[in-house]
């Protein structure tokens, strides 16, 4: 498996005076997802959960709605110059009697850390439809219970603590238990790994519970909601239009700026209480 984290000499400056010293990085490398031998998709990635990448980035691409569609998930190819496996190509074998990924969800090339719509093939293929509708789950979260999940996310930021360079996902039920949490150095990363973990274990769809991510709220991540049945979308930072226009579409609750016992309700605000 890939490293999840490097370490590597530094120069710091401070206060006019020049010290080498060694920083903790965390590691980003191309992730590679194939369907059936055929390259779908390159991601730049934190290694490491990559087969619940790939299954939530499946469903919340829609080619897959729960982990028996999957028949097996395995690394192949990709090598180093020491012929060493680098972990960083996936080939996923779709069950039988599943469709192949419709051609929309190709990459033209691929996804950066810091955005994954960049480069699909065609732009409508960003809006998708899901199958797992939230619009009619009638959870209700209390506020105090929203405002304490930042906390709890925060505590389980193990990597986050040696290197302050990544974005984290949680799934929560609606009292605040954790369900999965994740980190990566993408956020949309981090969201599949989670929502994968969820397919894995057989939760899909997800009514009932709550994603938080440590970072703002995009149109995408509010997809990648929908797309497996989350009510409840909290992040601790500010969502864009798009994000919110697509969470009243979806029947969504779209929580952001959730910081101590503030945040703004930009959605489905009868949730809340």
């Amino acid at each position: 498996m890939g490293r999840v984290t490097v370490r590597r000499t530094v120069v710091r400056l401070s206060a006019g005076e020049a010290r080498t010293r060694q920083d903790t990085l965390v590691a980003e490398e191309p992730l590679e997802i194939r369907v059936g031998g055929k390259a779908l998709a390159v991601t730049m990635r934190t290694p490491g959960h990559d087969v619940e990448l790939a299954h939530g980035f499946l469903l919340t691409e829609g080619v897959i709605g729960h982990a028996e569609d999957v028949s097996i998930a395995r690394y192949c190819d990709g090598v180093d110059e020491q012929g060493r496996n680098t972990y960083n190509v996936l080939d996923v074998a779709l069950a039988d009697g599943v469709p192949p990924p419709d051609p929309g969800v190709e990459r033209n090339f691929y996804t950066t850390s810091s955005c994954g719509v960049c480069g699909k093939a065609a732009l409508d293929a960003v809006k998708l439809k899901t199958r797992f509708s939230p619009a009619a789950d009638d959870v209700r979260v209390a506020p105090e219970t929203l405002s304490a999940l930042p906390d709890v996310l925060r505590a389980q930021q193990k990597v986050f603590d040696g290197t302050g360079g990544l974005h984290a996902a949680g799934l929560f039920t609606a009292t605040g238990e954790p369900i999965a949490v994740r980190e990566d150095v993408g956020r949309h990363n981090a969201v599949d790994k989670v929502l994968g973990r969820a397919l894995l274990d057989g939760r899909v769809p997800l009514g009932g519970t709550v994603l938080l991510v440590s970072g703002r709220a995009s149109f995408e991540l509010v997809q990648k909601a929908a797309m497996a049945g989350v009510p409840v979308l909290a992040a601790v930072s500010a969502p864009s239009s798009l994000a919110a226009e697509l969470a009243a579409e979806q029947g969504m609750t779209l929580v952001g700026f959730l910081r101590g016992d503030t945040m703004n309700v930009y959605a489905g605000e009868d949730r809340i209480g």
